[in-house]
Order: structure tokens, then C-alpha cells, then sequence
């Protein structure tokens, strides 16, 4: 049974893999066996999650360097050195991204094509990278990182809302093109996961709290519930799994009334 998630030999490009749910992805798949490159844009953060992975790993396991997704330069040079030292990019993770809260009429056109290009055309632009190596292999697993918001709205966060429900337009096309070249393409949609990038709009908010109330589970989720989507999918349990989005959300989604309440609003008993 074990061998179904068995990883050992494959290699795993990470976008946005310095930190949060990306460096819990990157640690899932060296636990299953796996090697990681982790490309995140600042180097000092790709340093020190390289540094903390191969502790445990071993040195050879973990490479990374500074990668911009909005580059076509920087995802070329990232994905050649990829290859150059694993010989092969089995797993494609894409991770990277930005979130921008304001009222929508207060958001500028600029920074709403600014998050666009970071999910979106960011993870176009990586997945075009890794197809020809995956092509000749004849084999790949595409993995992209959409959101609880490709399904249902959270206010004041428009650019990211679109941005995330475009990736699973992205995701179905990719699918349905590459798999006949054997490339699997999938998406994980997160719950709500307090990281660096939106632990402030989470953690004692009253955002948090409503969030909550409307979670069966009670609790927020973790990186390391993501990640281990994101190894099944990796994976040849997963051998017949193309175009889907997995949803790890603890419920939300299915919560229409419900009787929970946040751990702070809990009434007494």
C-alpha cells in the first residue's frame, strides 16, 4: 500500500516554496521520498528553507535559488538548473502567489493585474516551462495551488478571487491537452490556512470568527494538510486523477447552517 505514495526518484519543482503551504509541500514529498527545487523571490528565505529541509533530507535532496514567476527569464533559468542537477522535473507545485485586501472600488488596475500576473499567468508561465522535459518523459504531475475563493466569495479580496478561479479554467485546459504526452494536471483548493501571506485578515479577526462559525471542523487548517494533497496527487495512487481540484477545506464548503462556533464566541454551557 505504501509504495501507492511512494515518490522516491521523482523530482519536484516548488514555486513559492519558502514558506508556507509551499516549504509544507516541499517537506511531504521529501518525506515520500522525493527531491525538491524550492523557487521563491527572496534568495534569503530560499537559503534558509533549503538549510532547515536538509536536515533531514540530506544536502543533495534540496536545491533552490530566488525565482520570480512574473519572469520569463528567471522560470527559464530556474527550470534549466532544475533539470541540470535532477536530470528530470517529475512534480510541478505551483505555489507562488500575492493577496491584495481593499474595497474592489479602491483597487487600482495595476494591482489587479499585478496578482493576476502572479497567480495566473505566473503558473502558465511555469507550467509552459517543465512541459517539454515532461513531454519527453512522458510522464508529469502538475499541481496548482488555487483557493477556497475559486468557489465562493471573500470580500475585498476581488484580484485574488478571479485569480484563483482562473486557475481552475487553466487547470481543466492543461488537463485535457496534456494527457495524452502523460502529464497529470490537478488543483488543490485550501481552506482557510493562516500563513504569512493572511494570517493577519485571520487570527482574531471577526473575518476569522465568521470563518469558523461556517467550518464543521471548528478550526482553521494547516500547510501540512495541504501537503498531503499534494503528495497524493504526486503520487501513482493518483495514476487516473487529471483535471481535478481537490478541495481540503474541513467542511466549508458543504456548511450551509451549521452550529458551530468560533473557540472565543463559544456560548457558555
Amino acid at each position: 500500500m505504501t509504495d501507492r505514495f511512494n515518490l522516491t526518484g521523482q523530482a519536484a519543482l516548488i514555486t513559492g516554496g519558502a514558506s508556507g503551504i509551499g516549504k509544507a509541500i516541499a517537506q511531504a514529498i521529501l518525506e515520500a521520498g522525493g527531491k525538491v527545487w524550492i523557487g521563491s523571490r527572496t534568495a534569503e528565505k530560499v537559503e534558509t528553507a533549503v538549510e532547515e529541509l536538509s536536515e533531514s533530507a540530506g544536502e543533495d535532496a534540496v536545491l533552490g535559488q530566488s525565482l520570480d514567476v512574473t519572469d520569463d527569464q528567471s522560470v527559464e533559468e530556474t527550470t534549466a538548473k532544475a533539470l541540470e542537477s535532477f536530470g528530470r522535473i517529475d512534480i510541478l507545485v505551483n505555489s507562488a502567489g500575492i493577496i491584495i485586501k481593499k474595497p474592489t472600488q479602491e483597487l487600482t488596475l495595476d494591482e489587479f493585474n499585478t496578482v493576476h500576473e502572479s497567480h495566473v499567468t505566473g503558473t502558465l508561465r511555469c507550467c509552459k516551462a517543465v512541459a517539454a522535459a515532461m513531454k519527453e518523459q512522458g510522464s508529469g504531475s502538475i499541481i496548482n495551488i488555487a483557493s477556497i475563493s475559486s468557489f465562493v466569495d471573500l470580500v475585498e479580496v476581488a484580484a485574488y478571487a478571479s485569480a484563483k478561479s482562473a486557475i481552475l479554467g487553466l487547470t481543466r485546459s492543461l488537463a485535457n491537452e496534456w494527457a495524452k504526452y502523460g502529464i497529470r494536471t490537478n488543483a488543490i483548493a485550501p481552506g482557510f490556512i493562516p500563513t504569512d501571506l493572511n494570517r493577519k485578515f485571520l487570527e482574531g479577526t471577526e473575518r476569522g470568527r465568521r470563518i469558523l462559525e461556517n467550518t464543521p471542523m471548528e478550526r482553521f487548517g494547516t500547510a501540512d494538510e495541504i501537503a498531503g494533497a499534494a503528495v497524493f496527487l504526486s503520487s501513482p495512487a493518483a495514476s487516473f486523477v487529471n483535471g481535478h481540484t481537490l478541495v481540503v477545506d474541513g467542511g466549508y464548503l458543504a456548511c450551509g447552517i451549521g452550529d458551530s462556533f468560533a473557540p472565543w464566541a463559544r456560548p457558555d454551557e
